[in-house]
């Protein structure tokens, strides 16, 4: 349904909508989508949450997730993600893009593009991947006033609170920091990184209670788990937060090497999105419905 239509729409806040999905009991499963055709995608292949990757927006912008977009760009991918899908949308909000303040900016920027919950993470700036080496901690106390923040700026926004604190400070030094970021107001918790089964088991049997964020990102430190092992380790969300857009950049990698070598794109017809599904996906026909029903001319009750 185009988003012209609102029927698709909500008007119960968006944020709320994610927390109800985290609540209802299960695993809430949130595929990054890096922009609204990916969203489109993912809703139809019946996901009913979704996550929006610093990592896959800097990429696909041609840039390193290293915390230099700002709070503005993010902006316009929520807005065509959340507009495109309608569904309650997670966002990757680094480290605040600064302190206090400008988290409070960030969060009420992001709820009123229309994002359901945003992660802040731990890190200094220049921030990394979660999954690579070297990375900067703030202080504990620093980050927890991020988070209370947060909490203080939103109207709905779910906050999770994303810790790297277990490549330096292990198990211990992570649990730590979580409970300090609950006190301050998160909602949830996001320990990245981390690399066995065990380690999984470990965290989450030391929060009780708290809702957990598991990140099944490729090519990481983190081995491959299901959405239900993750569940069963006990884990309330999971994303796969690159998929979508390592997927699509290989195959424009094989697009573009065929355009080269054979000066024609036919070789790649059969892996292409056809006309057709495009405009099925987007909903072409339903917008030329909608234009021909504002610009049919209706006279006024007695006009001759």
């Amino acid at each position: 349904m185009p988003y012209l239509v609102s029927s698709h729409l909500s008007d119960r806040p968006a944020g709320e909508r994610f927390r109800a999905l985290v609540e209802r009991g299960g695993i809430a499963r949130l595929p990054g989508a890096h922009n609204g055709m990916a969203a489109l995608q993912a809703k139809a292949a019946g996901f009913e949450g979704l996550y929006l990757s610093g990592a896959a927006m800097t990429a696909s912008m041609g840039i390193p997730d290293l915390g230099i977009i700002t709070v503005d760009e993010v902006a316009f991918f929520i807005r065509q993600i959340a507009r495109a899908a309608g569904l309650p949308l997670l966002v990757d909000g680094d480290t605040g893009y600064g302190e206090a303040l400008n988290v409070m900016h960030m969060v009420r920027t992001f709820e009123e593009a229309g994002a359901g919950a945003v992660h802040l993470e731990d890190q200094l700036l220049p921030k990394k991947c979660g999954h690579l080496n070297d990375k900067k901690l703030a202080d504990a106390r620093d980050m927890a006033a991020k988070v209370a923040a947060a909490a203080k700026a939103r109207r709905h926004l779910y906050i999770v609170a994303r810790t790297d604190a277990a490549a330096s400070e292990g198990i211990d030094g992570a649990v730590a920091r979580a409970k300090l970021y609950m006190e301050a107001g998160a909602d949830a918790i996001f320990p990245e990184a981390l690399t066995t089964a065990e380690m999984f088991r470990e965290f989450a049997a030391r929060m009780p209670g708290v809702p957990l964020l598991a990140n099944m990102t490729e090519f990481g430190r983190t081995p491959f788990f299901t959405a239900s092992e993750f569940e069963e380790m006990g884990y309330r969300m999971v994303i796969w937060p690159v998929s979508s857009l390592r997927v699509a950049n290989k195959a424009q990698e094989k697009l573009y090497a065929a355009l080269a070598r054979d000066g024609s794109t036919k070789a790649m017809l059969d892996e292409m999105q056809s006309r057709a599904e495009l405009y099925e996906t987007i909903g072409l026909g339903q917008y030329e419905a909608l234009d021909a029903s504002i610009v049919a001319t209706v006279l006024p009750d007695g006009a001759t």
